[in-house]
């Protein structure tokens, strides 16, 4: 930040960084600031708001063109298959089948196994891999992301409606409350794209977002353990005291040895697949298809050895046939339609979060760009349909979408293909997953989550922003140790104490004269920057608002009381100007202008001129508005910092 602002400050002196190279009698020429034209109400407001919703001009490609053109154009937008399907051709679909087929592969284990996290019957898992994908693909504007049910999204929902419902005794509120959750996690979805306020999944930092992840991707983890060794009477707490304090406390009885080697085994396996994978690209599809291997492989094991006779548990039955209609199932009256909108909202969030991230990866990587807003849209509207269409919040996998990507996906038809094999899968394979033991789809879900613990990322944050790494590990602990909610709470919380502190308590410096030049900087950062006699110039690294009017004011006196006691103690002359660099400042509100006006006042009782150093645009119109130029006087404004200290040194050379 700092580094940005000092090389705003260079191109402001340049008009003058060759002082030194003038005679007595030659002097460099002085830009005065320039004042804006001032700009109605409407106009201003109108600027404002295309600014902070329109950014990106949406509609520019709409200009100078015909109705039929504009009808076209608009429908490209809504529907980007009608863009790229016209340039659809064999090569491209060769690319599709094979990362189709490959995800494919990769998703009906995985999907089984989330819905059990979900506290769903798995059929609804596979649903949720059917129709959203196929919404995406016309809707979608990501070449490379696999729609389905993820491991985060699934725990979180699974923990929040069963905190409204018990899965087990009310099964059909439950079902029935999930279907409303994803509903109108949809119409939040919907809303945040049509209204463009995309920005707002911002406020959750990257940091957090990897301490929730890694919390969670432990949290589940140890979920899992109920499946791997066997345990049929688990807590249903996600703390991890409560959860190994349930595997312990069934060591003795609960536990099943037929399980965990079947468990223990495939995640061997499984981890070993994964080595692989990412130790050589070339063998990516390793990874992608070890987990239906080895559901096929632990389903044969259990099918002839009849393991399940041994307390091995199984899937049993999924239902077959494609997805019901769920409509009448949505609460859309009575108490439980307040407590879906709630845990549809935060689903709905933490979805976004996840595919939005994961587009911008992939379309940097191939190099295209990704509209968020669209994507919003896309994903509302395919949770919209799902709700309907008896399935849970689908959004971006990481794991998923970085197999389809590797597999050489070349546009959203790899989603089509998956679905179609989804929907063979619901048709006629599922009476074959009966046999299927808990185990292996324990093992599955362990495997794929364990990349979303990101070391090397937590270590990165830690070298390069201390509040960052707080925020990490304030979201992991709060997982790991409280709930996914509270988890949630803290990252959310410390993102927004960390703006807070930013803006309440903006950096401010001293600025001393790089020796041989014109140019200003910060003397912690150049410690060879000199001092000016008689001046303290002082930066102002952020915007002045209500929130941090005061502390600016304070903060530069402040700095103004240490300088003269330093002179004093040094015997140097008496500070007679003070200089306030406001090129970083890029607005000021009335607070701000009152307390520069205070600043101004208390210099004058201590015979000190306020002297300020290129003001922007925006903050030299409001100055000019409040009056403020008047009484600080328009000739003790100037451009650059090295006008200011020019101005300075005449005058105390004047004096007598």
């Amino acid at each position: 930040m700092v580094h940005q602002h000092d090389e705003s400050t260079a191109n402001e002196v340049s008009t003058t960084t060759q002082l030194p190279s003038y005679s007595s009698s030659e002097e460099p020429r002085v830009y005065k600031v320039g004042c804006p034209p001032q700009k109605n109400f409407a106009r201003e407001f109108t600027d404002t708001l295309r600014e902070t919703f329109f950014h990106d001009n949406p509609l520019r490609q709409y200009k100078d063109q015909s109705g039929s053109a504009k009808f076209m154009m608009a429908l490209q937008f809504l529907f980007p298959i009608f863009e790229w399907g016209r340039s659809y051709n064999l090569s491209k679909f060769k690319g599709d089948l094979i990362a189709g087929l490959t995800i494919a592969s990769l998703c009906i284990p995985q999907d089984i196994g989330y819905s059990k996290l979900a506290n769903l019957d798995a059929q609804y898992g596979l649903y949720s891999s059917f129709v959203p994908p196929l919404i995406y693909a016309a809707m979608g504007s990501s070449k490379d992301i696999a729609i389905g049910p993820v491991a985060v999204v699934s725990l979180l929902i699974g923990s929040l409606l069963q905190n409204e419902v018990d899965p087990v005794k009310n099964k059909e509120e439950y079902l029935r409350l999930a279907f409303t959750a994803t509903f109108f996690a949809g119409i939040t979805q919907a809303a945040l794209g049509f209204l463009r306020l995309g920005f707002l999944i911002e406020f959750l930092s990257h940091a957090a977002i990897v301490g929730f992840m890694g919390g969670a991707a432990i949290t589940i983890a140890l979920q899992q353990l109920k499946y791997v060794l066997g345990i049929r009477s688990f807590t249903k707490k996600t703390d991890i005291i409560s959860v190994m304090h349930s595997v312990w406390s069934s060591a003795h009885h609960g536990w099943n040895w037929q399980t965990i080697v079947i468990g223990i085994t495939f995640l061997a396996f499984l981890l070993l697949a994964k080595y692989i994978g990412k130790k050589n690209r070339k063998f990516f599809w390793v990874p992608a298809i070890a987990p239906i291997t080895s559901v096929i492989l632990a389903t044969l094991f259990v099918y002839i050895t009849r393991a399940d006779k041994q307390g091995v548990q199984i899937v049993n039955h999924i239902k077959k046939g494609i997805n019901p209609s769920s409509i009448h199932k949505i609460y859309f009256t009575g108490p439980f339609v307040a407590k879906g909108f709630k845990i549809g909202v935060i689903s709905a969030m933490i979805g976004l979060t996840e595919a939005v991230a994961i587009g911008r990866t992939f379309a940097a990587l191939k190099d295209y760009q990704l509209d968020g807003n669209k994507e919003m849209v896309a994903l509302g509207t395919m949770n919209i349909a799902g709700s309907m269409t008896s399935c849970y919040i689908a959004t971006g996998s990481f794991s998923r979408s970085a197999v389809n990507f590797m597999a050489g996906c070349q546009t959203p038809v790899s989603n089509i293909i998956m679905s179609a094999v989804v929907l063979l899968t619901l048709l006629v394979i599922t009476p074959l997953f009966k046999y299927t033991p808990n185990a292996i789809l324990g093992s599955i879900i362990i495997s794929a989550v364990i990349g979303l613990v990101d070391y090397e990322a937590a270590i990165l944050i830690w070298k390069v922003d201390k509040m960052d790494f707080i925020a990490c590990m304030g979201a992991f602990l709060g997982v790991v140790f409280a709930s996914v909610e509270i988890g949630l709470l803290i990252a959310v919380s410390i993102s927004f104490a960390k703006i807070l502190l930013q803006v309440t308590r903006p950096r401010t410096v001293l600025l001393g004269n790089l020796p041989g030049t014109t140019i200003y900087r910060n003397t912690d950062q150049y410690p060879e920057a000199r001092h000016v006699p008689g001046v303290v110039i002082v930066r102002v690294d952020s915007a002045i608002y209500f929130s941090n009017s005061n502390y600016v004011r304070e903060r530069i006196l402040r700095w103004l009381t240490e300088e003269e006691e330093k002179a004093k103690a040094e015997g140097q002359s008496k500070i007679n100007f003070l200089i306030i660099e406001m090129s970083p400042v890029i607005d000021i509100d009335t607070s701000g202008i009152h307390a520069l006006e205070d600043l101004y006042k208390n210099l004058n009782k201590r015979d000190i001129q306020l002297i300020l150093a290129n003001p922007g645009s925006i903050v030299m119109e409001k100055l000019l508005s409040s009056k403020l130029t008047e009484h600080i006087g328009s000739n003790n404004i100037f451009l650059t910092v090295a006008d200011a200290v020019r101005f300075c040194t005449r005058k105390s050379m004047q004096e007598p």
